[in-house]
């Protein structure tokens, strides 16, 4: 039976077509693995034969999932993520799918957040870009889990596919850079404590100095958060330092910290690359157009994201599927106006 012309069909007139009630036409909908799969079939017939629901939410109940793919990021303000996003969002939209964006820094998530998002009744799959989260808020969920990938990040020991560069060989990269450059004095702004990606950059920087047979003093080894702010506390920290115990150089873990880094450089007269070197990690997209333009390791963070959602749907519609084949990112060093050859001035 379909609706009088003119009004709208009514959960209660889905419900009387697939003789239940309302509020199993409405757990169906937003809940359809709490229903058993003859009611979930009667309530679909019902929505397409009165014209209730919209197209999508008939999708999802066939499919028995939500739709819905969640990508559970740290810091939604760094620029980092824009490629990244957009990447998930043309696959994940091509594929029918909608996206769920949470931060889990800013407030910081707790285990009761956590398994709010991580929920099968709300999210289909998961795509995390923060390797901080504690493995035991995805341990300690209960019932069936929705499908997860990591991508950028990752929890070291996890069993779970991660889409991610180098970043080893990265940051070898630009400290072999600046070496190449003539600059021995190289000092390294690193990001948080802890976190999978600053100990890989780490890692690459003392290997690239150990290759080369220099050391780095605890001094120039500044500590960072991934943040414009901290560049600019680094920036303070290597000003402060004896002019003639100064890096000349510097490999900053990502591109953000490297910004804020030449920006109070230059409102204390310090010039870049002239007085001091700097190299970036990321390759954002203001990285062409700062000033100077700031030399940086590319990372195809689109093409990361692409490959992250693939994997993650191919999971979704297949749990038991063989795992898509893992990719290798190729890394580039962009050579920029923020770097240039050690002049002993």
């Amino acid at each position: 039976m379909k609706a009088k012309k003119g009004n709208l069909p009514r959960i209660q007139d889905v419900a009387k077509m697939a003789n239940v009630s309302t509020a199993t036409v409405s757990r169906a909908l937003s809940f359809p693995d709490r229903v058993s799969e003859k009611t979930r079939d009667a309530v679909l017939q019902a929505i397409e034969k009165s014209g209730y629901t919209i197209n999508q939410s008939a999708r999802n109940l066939r499919r028995g999932g939500t739709g819905t793919i969640l990508v559970l990021l740290p810091n939604l303000a760094n620029s980092f993520f824009s490629r990244v996003l957009k990447g998930i969002e043309t696959i994940a939209s091509k594929e029918g799918f909608s996206i769920l964006i949470a931060d889990s820094q800013f407030p910081p998530i707790d285990e009761a957040a956590f398994g709010n998002l991580f929920n099968i009744s709300r999210i289909d799959g998961a795509i995390v870009l923060d390797g901080n989260i504690p493995q035991s808020f995805f341990d300690r969920q209960n019932g069936r889990k929705p499908a997860m990938v990591f991508a950028c990040e990752w929890i070291p020991g996890s069993k779970t596919a991660a889409f991610h560069i180098d970043n080893i060989a990265g940051a070898m990269m630009a400290t072999d850079h600046l070496v190449a450059l003539g600059h021995r004095k190289i000092g390294h702004v690193a990001g948080p404590p802890n976190n999978v990606l600053s100990r890989d950059r780490v890692t690459g920087f003392l290997q690239s100095l150990q290759k080369h047979g220099l050391g780095c003093p605890d001094d120039w080894k500044i500590q960072g958060d991934f943040t414009i702010e901290s560049g600019v506390q680094a920036a303070q920290h290597w000003l402060s330092l004896n002019r003639k115990e100064r890096p000349t150089a510097l490999f900053c873990a990502s591109d953000e910290m490297a910004f804020g880094l030449i920006s109070e450089l230059n409102q204390n007269g310090i010039k870049v690359p002239q007085d001091l070197s700097i190299v970036g990690f990321d390759d954002v997209e203001f990285a062409a157009h700062s000033i100077p333009a700031l030399s940086t390791i590319h990372q195809p963070r689109r093409r990361i994201g692409e490959a992250a959602a693939r994997a993650l749907i191919h999971k979704i519609r297949d749990a038991d599927a063989p795992p898509l084949p893992e990719m290798a990112f190729e890394l580039e060093l962009i050579s920029r106006g923020s770097t240039a050859p050690f002049s002993n001035r």
